[in-house]
Protein backbone atom coordinates (compact mmCIF):
# COMPACT_ATOMS: atom_id res chain seq x y z
CA UNK A 1 0.00 0.00 0.00
CA UNK A 2 1.53 3.37 -0.89
CA UNK A 3 0.93 6.55 0.66
CA UNK A 4 1.26 9.62 -1.17
CA UNK A 5 1.32 11.89 1.88
CA UNK A 6 3.89 12.38 4.53
CA UNK A 7 2.28 11.18 7.83
CA UNK A 8 3.17 12.67 11.06
CA UNK A 9 4.21 10.79 13.50
CA UNK A 10 5.86 10.71 17.42
CA UNK A 11 8.89 9.08 17.10
CA UNK A 12 11.61 6.70 15.27
CA UNK A 13 9.55 3.08 16.51
CA UNK A 14 6.38 4.51 15.15
CA UNK A 15 8.31 4.94 11.56
CA UNK A 16 9.94 1.50 12.03
CA UNK A 17 6.28 -0.06 12.08
CA UNK A 18 4.39 2.38 9.60
CA UNK A 19 7.19 1.73 7.18
CA UNK A 20 6.25 -2.32 7.71
CA UNK A 21 2.50 -1.45 7.05
CA UNK A 22 2.88 0.75 4.10
CA UNK A 23 5.01 2.65 1.59
CA UNK A 24 5.32 5.80 3.16
CA UNK A 25 7.58 8.75 4.30
CA UNK A 26 6.97 9.82 7.65
CA UNK A 27 7.97 13.36 9.88
CA UNK A 28 8.99 13.00 13.40
CA UNK A 29 7.90 15.11 16.02
CA UNK A 30 10.27 14.11 18.61
CA UNK A 31 7.53 13.70 21.24
CA UNK A 32 5.17 16.91 22.22
CA UNK A 33 7.81 19.50 22.39
CA UNK A 34 7.39 20.18 18.95
CA UNK A 35 9.62 22.88 17.80
CA UNK A 36 9.90 25.55 14.93
CA UNK A 37 11.21 23.52 12.66
CA UNK A 38 9.51 20.52 12.60
CA UNK A 39 6.32 22.80 12.20
CA UNK A 40 8.16 24.78 9.25
CA UNK A 41 8.92 21.17 8.09
CA UNK A 42 4.97 19.96 8.72
CA UNK A 43 4.00 22.84 6.61
CA UNK A 44 6.13 22.33 3.42
CA UNK A 45 5.42 18.87 3.22
CA UNK A 46 1.52 19.85 3.45
CA UNK A 47 2.32 22.46 0.45
CA UNK A 48 4.05 19.59 -1.56
CA UNK A 49 2.55 16.45 -0.59
CA UNK A 50 -0.56 16.75 2.22
CA UNK A 51 -0.35 15.45 5.87
CA UNK A 52 -1.67 12.66 7.74
CA UNK A 53 -1.57 13.02 11.34
CA UNK A 54 -1.37 9.71 12.83
CA UNK A 55 -0.22 9.78 16.87
CA UNK A 56 -0.84 7.31 19.76
CA UNK A 57 -4.47 7.39 21.46
CA UNK A 58 -3.09 9.11 24.69
CA UNK A 59 -2.85 12.31 26.35
CA UNK A 60 0.57 12.90 24.31
CA UNK A 61 -0.82 12.18 21.13
CA UNK A 62 -3.92 14.04 21.13
CA UNK A 63 -1.75 17.13 22.25
CA UNK A 64 0.27 16.81 18.88
CA UNK A 65 -2.12 16.25 17.01
CA UNK A 66 -3.61 19.33 18.20
CA UNK A 67 -1.09 21.61 17.76
CA UNK A 68 -0.07 20.36 14.31
CA UNK A 69 -3.58 20.76 13.00
CA UNK A 70 -3.63 24.06 14.39
CA UNK A 71 -0.49 25.55 13.29
CA UNK A 72 -0.92 23.49 9.34
CA UNK A 73 -4.50 23.43 8.18
CA UNK A 74 -6.20 20.95 5.97
CA UNK A 75 -3.96 18.00 7.32
CA UNK A 76 -5.94 14.70 7.68
CA UNK A 77 -6.11 12.41 10.48
CA UNK A 78 -5.76 8.52 10.69
CA UNK A 79 -6.59 7.15 14.44
CA UNK A 80 -5.88 4.45 16.37
CA UNK A 81 -8.11 3.28 19.46
CA UNK A 82 -6.32 2.61 22.93
CA UNK A 83 -7.23 -1.20 22.31
CA UNK A 84 -5.87 -1.39 19.14
CA UNK A 85 -2.63 0.87 20.20
CA UNK A 86 -1.92 -1.67 23.42
CA UNK A 87 1.23 -3.78 23.34
CA UNK A 88 0.29 -7.50 23.81
CA UNK A 89 2.68 -7.30 26.90
CA UNK A 90 0.70 -4.34 28.30
CA UNK A 91 3.97 -2.32 28.07
CA UNK A 92 2.75 0.60 26.49
CA UNK A 93 0.15 2.11 23.92
CA UNK A 94 1.56 3.51 20.64
CA UNK A 95 1.51 3.39 16.97
CA UNK A 96 4.87 1.05 17.23
CA UNK A 97 2.74 -1.57 19.37
CA UNK A 98 -0.15 -1.70 16.60
CA UNK A 99 -0.54 -4.96 14.18
CA UNK A 100 0.31 -3.97 10.50
CA UNK A 101 -3.10 -4.81 9.63
CA UNK A 102 -4.43 -2.61 11.98
CA UNK A 103 -2.13 0.62 10.75
CA UNK A 104 -3.21 -0.31 7.40
CA UNK A 105 -6.77 -0.26 8.07
CA UNK A 106 -6.33 3.25 10.11
CA UNK A 107 -4.43 4.73 7.16
CA UNK A 108 -6.93 3.62 4.97
CA UNK A 109 -9.91 5.32 6.29
CA UNK A 110 -8.51 8.92 6.99
CA UNK A 111 -10.97 11.79 7.75
CA UNK A 112 -9.77 15.20 6.40
CA UNK A 113 -10.56 18.26 7.90
CA UNK A 114 -12.90 20.43 5.32
CA UNK A 115 -14.61 23.61 5.28
CA UNK A 116 -17.19 23.12 8.03
CA UNK A 117 -20.50 22.24 6.23
CA UNK A 118 -23.56 22.67 8.60
CA UNK A 119 -24.22 19.04 10.48
CA UNK A 120 -27.20 18.70 11.67
CA UNK A 121 -26.67 16.49 14.83
CA UNK A 122 -27.17 17.90 18.39
CA UNK A 123 -26.75 17.41 21.80
CA UNK A 124 -30.22 15.61 21.75
CA UNK A 125 -29.32 13.17 19.53
CA UNK A 126 -26.84 12.21 21.44
CA UNK A 127 -28.75 11.79 24.63
CA UNK A 128 -31.26 9.96 22.17
CA UNK A 129 -28.44 7.94 21.48
CA UNK A 130 -27.57 7.15 25.40
CA UNK A 131 -24.10 8.55 23.88
CA UNK A 132 -23.99 10.73 26.75
CA UNK A 133 -26.00 10.81 30.39
CA UNK A 134 -26.78 7.44 30.75
CA UNK A 135 -24.86 4.30 32.41
CA UNK A 136 -23.86 2.86 29.10
CA UNK A 137 -22.38 6.49 27.66
CA UNK A 138 -18.84 5.52 27.59
CA UNK A 139 -19.34 2.34 26.25
CA UNK A 140 -21.07 3.64 23.66
CA UNK A 141 -19.17 6.16 22.71
CA UNK A 142 -16.13 3.83 22.97
CA UNK A 143 -18.31 1.51 20.64
CA UNK A 144 -19.09 4.29 17.87
CA UNK A 145 -15.83 6.40 18.31
CA UNK A 146 -13.93 2.98 17.29
CA UNK A 147 -16.44 1.94 14.33
CA UNK A 148 -16.19 5.50 12.72
CA UNK A 149 -12.40 5.49 13.83
CA UNK A 150 -12.27 9.26 14.92
CA UNK A 151 -10.30 8.57 18.10
CA UNK A 152 -12.11 8.08 21.69
CA UNK A 153 -14.10 11.31 22.80
CA UNK A 154 -15.80 12.28 26.13
CA UNK A 155 -19.26 13.02 26.25
CA UNK A 156 -18.25 16.90 25.94
CA UNK A 157 -16.03 15.97 22.92
CA UNK A 158 -18.04 14.16 21.27
CA UNK A 159 -21.03 16.72 19.35
CA UNK A 160 -17.66 18.21 18.49
CA UNK A 161 -15.65 15.14 16.87
CA UNK A 162 -18.61 14.25 14.91
CA UNK A 163 -19.41 18.11 13.30
CA UNK A 164 -15.24 18.29 12.73
CA UNK A 165 -15.26 15.31 10.82
CA UNK A 166 -18.35 16.06 8.99
CA UNK A 167 -20.34 12.69 10.25
CA UNK A 168 -23.90 12.82 8.95
CA UNK A 169 -27.15 12.31 10.91
CA UNK A 170 -27.56 9.02 8.33
CA UNK A 171 -24.08 7.57 9.25
CA UNK A 172 -24.60 8.23 12.86
CA UNK A 173 -27.86 6.34 13.01
CA UNK A 174 -26.75 3.33 10.83
CA UNK A 175 -23.65 3.04 13.27
CA UNK A 176 -25.72 3.03 16.09
CA UNK A 177 -28.38 0.62 14.80
CA UNK A 178 -25.29 -1.59 14.94
CA UNK A 179 -24.22 -0.63 18.80
CA UNK A 180 -27.61 -1.24 19.49
CA UNK A 181 -28.52 -4.03 18.30
CA UNK A 182 -25.30 -5.57 19.42
CA UNK A 183 -26.29 -4.72 22.77
CA UNK A 184 -29.41 -6.74 22.14
CA UNK A 185 -27.63 -9.52 20.69
CA UNK A 186 -25.72 -10.20 23.99
CA UNK A 187 -28.79 -10.42 26.41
Amino acid sequence: MQIQEIIVVEGKDDTSKIKQAVNADTIETNGSAINKQIIEQIKHAQEKRGIIIFTDPDYPGQRIRHIVSQAVPGCKHAFLTKHEARAKQDKGIGIEHASIKTIQEALSEVYQLTELQPVDIKKEDLIGFGLVGGPNAKDRREKLTKRLRIGYANGKQLLKRLHMFQISQERLAEEMSVILQEENDDF
